[in-house]
């Protein structure tokens, strides 16, 4: 008779077989960068997250940089939106501003740079527009555009979230064109048309000014399709893929793990995030024990690396945790 309860004696041995870890090396941060001067605008609906001007950003990336979290994915609000999203490729555009500037200070930080149009659209879409319909192949020069321009900013990770059929594709092409065939592309390849996304919104001014986004993002209904989607972009030429969002899609991540060899992130998102740090706030539950809980089921569903509000929570826990161990 098998007596699993014996490995479970004590906090030394329940440790020793531990199957999945979380680690600070591992976390992504987002970072919303808004044009403008002396600006750190809350963002309501998501606590603790801030709006940064390119002049108060590095007071973020400092608290990275001492949590000791190595990347940080990088969100742009511009000061003029147009049909033709022009500001997501400008070369002085807020992106690639903030890009630079964090890479004067901390060359060795990692910057993942989030590439779509919605932010950049009047009409808050994730593509150009032609009566009403969503245009795909005419969006993808756009795209591509804009991920040359952030890496000549110094971009090290380009992250395409549009979900255009095709633009891993014509991304990679451009970079390897302008010389940067060694710029990885981590692609949101399973991003499903979520209600999770709603605080994100609110922090990237980016919701849809008609409509809605279902015609491009993914059915959370399906799961197949999930890894169509990322069989399709490996093909492309993605050597990273985001799997978006991630509690109520850890199947998703499960079953891209054991069908493919390729590095998953898992896109812990706004409503995620504010879900828990609402019911903290109230009092009805441990911030702590329920956002690692999470943190490690995502690790255990299969994700080598985790974007999350959370990073910096994480990272202090962690290192806490680890100062008591040693002494």
């Amino acid at each position: 008779m098998d007596r699993t309860r014996r490995l479970r004696s004590s906090e030394a041995l329940r440790s020793m077989v531990r199957e999945n870890h979380v680690r600070v090396e591992e976390l992504i941060y987002p970072v919303f960068v808004i044009e403008g001067e002396n600006i750190v605008n809350p963002v309501a609906s998501m606590p603790e997250i801030n709006q940064y001007s390119p002049d108060r950003v590095m007071e973020e990336v400092d608290r990275v940089i001492e949590a000791g979290i190595k990347a940080v994915l990088l969100f742009g609000i511009p000061a003029y939106k147009d049909e033709a999203g022009s500001g997501a490729y400008a070369e002085n555009g807020i992106v690639p501003k903030a890009i630079r500037l964090i890479k004067a200070k901390y060359p060795e930080l990692i910057i993942i740079a989030d590439v779509c149009l919605c932010e950049y659209t009047s009409h808050g879409h994730c593509g150009l527009v032609q009566d009403g319909i969503i245009l795909n192949d005419e969006t993808l020069p756009l795209l591509a555009k804009a991920s040359v321009t952030y890496t000549k900013a110094g971009a090290d990770v380009i992250a395409p979230s549009d979900m255009m059929d095709k633009r891993v594709f014509a991304i990679r092409k451009a970079l390897d064109c302008a010389g940067f065939v060694n710029i990885p592309i981590m692609s949101y390849s399973a991003k499903f048309a979520s209600g999770y996304y709603g605080p994100f919104r609110d922090a990237a001014h980016s919701a849809p000014g008609f409509g809605d986004r279902k015609t491009y993002q993914m059915d959370p209904a399906n799961g197949r399709e999930a890894l169509r989607e990322v069989e399709e972009d490996i093909k492309e030429g993605a050597d990273l893929i985001i799997a978006k969002p991630a509690l109520g899609y850890m199947d998703v991540i499960k079953e891209i793990s054991l069908n493919y060899n390729i590095p998953i992130v898992a896109y812990n998102v706004s409503g995620e995030y504010a879900m828990v740090k609402a019911a903290a706030l109230n009092g009805w539950i441990d911030e702590k024990k329920i956002v690692m809980e999470n943190m490690v089921g995502l690790k255990r569903a299969g994700a080598k690396m985790i974007i999350t509000y959370h990073a910096l929570d994480v990272a202090r826990w962690i290192h806490e945790d680890m100062g008591r161990i040693c002494r």
